[in-house]
C-alpha cells in the first residue's frame, strides 16, 4: 500500500512518543499522570471530542499502572497500545484497508 509507514517505522514512533512524554517530569523512564493525560491529549485528539466522566484518568491511570507505582512504565503504555489497537482493528474490521488519516 502506497504511502503507508512499515511496521518498523510505526514501532519507532510508538516508543519514541513515550520517550517525548516521559522525559517531561519526574521519573525519566516511566509516565506522570500528568504526561500520560498530556500525551492523549496531544497524540488521540479525538478523544477531546468525547464526553468523558469525572475520573475516567484516574481509572485509567489504576488499571494502566499494574505493579502500583503510581506511574505508567513502557510495558504498562504498550498494554495500553495493544488493547487500543485491538478496539480499532475490531471497530473496522468491515472497513476498507486504508491508512487512517492524520489529523
Amino acid at each position: 500500500m502506497e504511502g503507508m509507514q512499515t511496521l518498523g517505522q510505526a514501532l519507532g514512533v510508538l516508543v519514541c512518543t513515550f520517550q517525548h512524554y516521559c522525559r517531561k517530569e519526574g521519573d525519566r523512564s516511566t509516565l506522570s499522570k500528568g504526561e500520560l493525560r498530556e500525551l492523549l491529549e496531544n497524540e488521540l485528539p479525538s478523544l477531546r471530542t468525547l464526553q468523558i466522566k469525572d475520573g475516567a484518568l484516574e481509572e485509567l491511570m489504576a488499571l494502566l499502572d499494574t505493579n502500583k507505582d503510581n506511574q505508567v512504565d513502557f510495558e504498562e503504555y504498550i498494554r495500553f497500545v495493544a488493547a487500543a489497537c485491538t478496539f480499532f482493528h475490531d471497530f473496522f474490521r468491515d472497513a476498507p484497508a486504508v491508512q487512517p488519516r492524520v489529523q
